[in-house]
């Protein structure tokens, strides 16, 4: 029998909020993290884009100095955003044997890495920290929960692009449905705001370059879009099997109903124009969950603001909704936050269990005037959900033709 997979604690640091409360409230608002980057290395280099989504609240801040200074601030913000999510979810009582981390990152670690290269080449190689590979490897995060928190069952972690930390919640719960875990800290974090980053994907003409205006630069489905906005941030969810949910008498915000993951093999930066692998996913993810697309009553999608991907996801979910997907209330997130690369579906997941719960899709903002290529049914405020059971997915495609889709049911 398959077993039920529920959310009981959710965490996050976003670049509209210091907390999962805070940011969807701030989402809800229609805030935009995006702004000018103060850093003397921005001019340094003449970096053609000046601004991005960081984190509003920095993870160091948070943390106790000597346990931020051993961790890259990628990892920072997965122990911020877990030790939120462990609180929220009542700090359950869970055999270290039965207790499972499994995390994503895009990049991992870049800031360690690029200036642990720096102190090399200025200072010799005595002067590189014994800590450095630790804090730079992509399993930093997940191994440093696994030590915090005490999870001996399995400390996995995916490396996916901006599809890794969906992908890390459908892992979670197969984990869970085979009886690995009872409890699973699920998620991923990334802080790749970076000179190289930034130079490398303002080459491929992948970035918004409004620089005069950040507030407004990731405008999702709109017509004069131009690229994304590099964000900054982690989101944790506590799942865990039903049954040890109501044992212990934990709230649950939400049902994990199902998750589909494919692979596009078209291209390392592209996606399939014709959307196959990404409507794949959502089939299989609705499949699992026992659903039909007559059931969707919400969508969170990926839609990272640039000129070709909008586009090629809409066709990709026509492909699987029909006509339908023009009634579907649908949120473009990253308008907002930001693209938090291996972060961002563990982020997008919060706030669709959090739409699930509170009835509301939150807005869209920045649309000027809706791309006719991409109709999706956006809004500018928040979309009424309406009563009765929903079933909501969750879309992150990446890099490498990563596709992952995440179904999730109203408690």
């Amino acid at each position: 029998m398959t077993k039920n997979i529920v959310v009981t604690g959710v965490g996050a640091s976003s670049p509209i909020g210091g907390t999962a409360p805070e940011s969807w409230e701030a989402l809800l608002a229609g805030t935009s993290g995006a702004r000018t980057l103060e850093h003397d290395w921005v001019a340094e280099y003449a970096l053609p884009v000046t601004f991005a989504a960081e984190a509003l609240v920095r993870p160091d801040t948070v943390l106790e100095r000597p346990v931020a200074k051993r961790l890259d601030p990628s990892a920072q913000l997965a122990l911020v955003a877990a030790m939120e999510a462990w609180a929220d979810a009542g700090s359950p009582e869970v055999d270290p044997e039965r207790l499972g981390v499994e995390f994503a990152t895009g990049i991992g670690g870049v800031w360690t890495l690029l200036d642990a290269w720096d102190t090399l080449r200025e200072k010799g190689p005595r002067r590189v920290l014994p800590m450095t590979v630790p804090m730079l490897m992509p399993n930093s995060a997940s191994g440093n929960l696994s030590l915090h928190f005490g999870a001996r069952a399995f400390a996995t972690t995916v490396a996916s692009a901006c599809a890794s930390s969906t992908e890390s919640i459908a892992n979670a719960v197969k984990h869970l449905q085979d009886g690995l875990a009872d409890v699973v800290i699920a998620g991923g974090a990334e802080s790749a705001i970076h000179p190289i980053t930034i130079a490398s994907f303002a080459s491929m003409q992948a970035l918004s370059k409004r620089n005069d205006d950040p507030a407004t630069a990731s405008r999702p489905t709109s017509i004069d879009r131009d690229g994304f906005v590099m964000g900054e941030g982690a989101g944790v969810l506590i799942l865990e099997t039903e049954e040890h949910a109501k044992a212990r008498g934990a709230k649950i915000y939400g049902y994990v109903a199902g998750g589909g993951v494919t692979a596009d093999s078209y291209h390392i930066t592209a996606n399939d124009p014709e959307g196959r692998g990404a409507a794949r996913a959502v089939r299989l993810a609705l499949e699992q969950a026992g659903a039909s697309p007559d059931d969707v009553t919400h969508i969170n999608a990926h839609a990272t603001s640039t000129p070709v991907g909008d586009p090629n996801e809409y066709q990709a979910l026509k492909a699987v909704f029909g006509d339908r997907i023009d009634d579907i209330p649908v949120s473009a997130t990253k308008a907002s936050t930001g693209h938090l690369l291996g972060g961002t579906g563990a982020l997008e997941a919060i706030f669709t269990i959090l739409a699930l719960r509170d009835r509301k899709a939150p807005p869209t903002i920045n649309i000027t005037e809706q791309d006719p290529e991409v109709p999706f049914r956006v809004s500018g405020d928040a979309q009424d959900l309406g009563a009765g059971d929903q079933l909501a997915i969750s879309n992150s495609f990446g890099f490498g033709g990563h596709n992952a889709v995440i179904a999730f049911r109203s408690a």
